[in-house]
Order: structure tokens, then C-alpha cells, then sequence
């Protein structure tokens, strides 16, 4: 991911810790998390969190 992106290792950790905490954070707040091109996180009343992957998005 970091060489891909053309940063460092700690960079790029320090970059997907972010979108992980900002993902949480949604989620607390009871609002979705999307991931452009991938999907979103959304929570359910029951707590449980689930992940509705875009229909165009990547397969694998």
C-alpha cells in the first residue's frame, strides 16, 4: 500500500489508522461509513455492523 502510494510505511499506517478511526467514529454516531468504490459499514438497531459492497465495485 505505502510503495503503491508513494509514501512511507509509517505514513501509510498512520494514514489507514486514521480512515479506521474516522470509520468508528461514523458508525458510533449512527451514521454510515462509506469506503468510495468499495462499499459501506452501516449498523443495525441490534448493535451488529454489516458491510453492503458497491454493485460496480471491484471484485475479488
Amino acid at each position: 500500500m505505502a510503495r503503491r502510494a508513494g509514501v512511507s510505511q509509517a505514513e501509510a499506517a498512520d494514514e489507514l489508522d486514521r480512515m479506521v478511526r474516522q470509520i468508528l467514529s461514523d458508525l458510533r454516531a449512527g451514521k454510515d461509513a462509506a469506503l468510495p468504490g468499495l462499499g459501506k459499514f452501516t449498523q443495525g438497531p441490534n448493535g451488529r455492523v454489516a458491510f453492503q459492497r458497491d454493485e460496480g465495485g471491484p471484485r475479488g
